[in-house]
């Protein structure tokens, strides 16, 4: 698979390119950087794409891969898509400005009821696509799609395309970058294990515990440092100055925890790995 003329090419899996009218127009010079995961809430791939394409939806997202692990282009990299909404991370706001969307085709959170399990829209499920997990912006165990590993691999097989094609420099979840409003792609979907391995943060040991970098280096103007791993936590100092050198002791997901005269948490897209 590879990107040509900022369409997806060379792979059966790959549909006819079918055009959302629901763009902004083309990204800045050296974006976008970044891909943002979501899943549908849909019944079907064919329902989400029609969905993405309607103008009264004031939807889109640049791709969207079906339970087969098909995939359907609706709006060329180098143009700005509708995927994420109100959202922040790190220094960022508005990520339709900087992101890649990719939507999966995945019922979400289900409702069981006896022996069933039911998506909002009404269709239900088998127990052997239901997974019973806690989300990580959640506390309470919730009932969730599950993915197909058809699915699985095309994502990770388009991301593969798209970090050297883009320069894309982090992967992140619609729940990352919108917490407390949108849920995907859920605890159903590999999100840390997927983009530790596309974008090589940190690797992880043989006791699966992450491999850290000593140290990195700030890459941004300024760089929050949080009280936890999350937009949400509360900044605890001064922002660090681009080109700071800070110790790393943790990892959670894509953030890290350094210490300079304090420590905190700081996303790890603007961190540059040193020895």
């Amino acid at each position: 698979m590879e990107v040509k003329d900022h369409l997806l090419a060379g792979d059966a899996a790959i549909k006819p390119l079918v055009k959302s009218p629901n763009v902004s127009g083309p990204f800045k010079t050296g974006l976008p950087d970044t891909i943002i995961i979501h899943y549908t809430a849909g019944s079907s791939a064919e329902s989400s794409v029609r969905s993405l394409c309607n103008p009264a939806a004031k939807a889109s997202a640049h791709l969207v891969v079906g339970r087969d692990g098909s995939i359907t282009q609706l709006v060329p990299f180098n143009i700005i898509a509708w995927h994420a909404g109100k959202s922040a991370y790190g220094d960022r706001v508005g990520y339709n400005n900087y992101a890649i969307g990719i939507e999966i085709d995945n019922a979400g959170v289900l409702t069981k009821t006896g022996d069933v399990y039911q998506a909002w829209f009404g269709r239900t499920y088998p127990s052997n696509e239901v997974l019973y997990a806690v989300h990580r912006n959640e506390k309470s165990p919730r009932y969730w799609h599950t993915y197909t590993e058809q699915q699985i691999e095309a994502v990770e097989t388009i991301c593969r395309a798209l970090i050297p094609a883009y320069n894309i420099k982090t992967i992140l979840g619609h729940e990352e970058i919108s917490p407390g409003r949108k849920v995907d792609p859920g605890p159903a979907f590999p999100l840390d294990k997927m983009r530790e391995r596309l974008l090589n943060i940190g690797g992880r040991d043989e006791d699966d515990a992450p491999v850290l970098p000593p140290a990195g280096r700030v890459n941004v103007d300024k760089l929050n440092i949080r009280s936890k791993p999350d937009v949400s936590g509360e900044t605890v100092a001064k922002p660090l100055e681009k080109g700071v050198k800070v110790k790393i002791l943790d990892k959670s997901g894509n953030w890290y925890k350094i210490t300079t005269e304090i420590e905190g948490w700081v996303s790890g897209q603007f961190l540059d790995a040193e020895s």
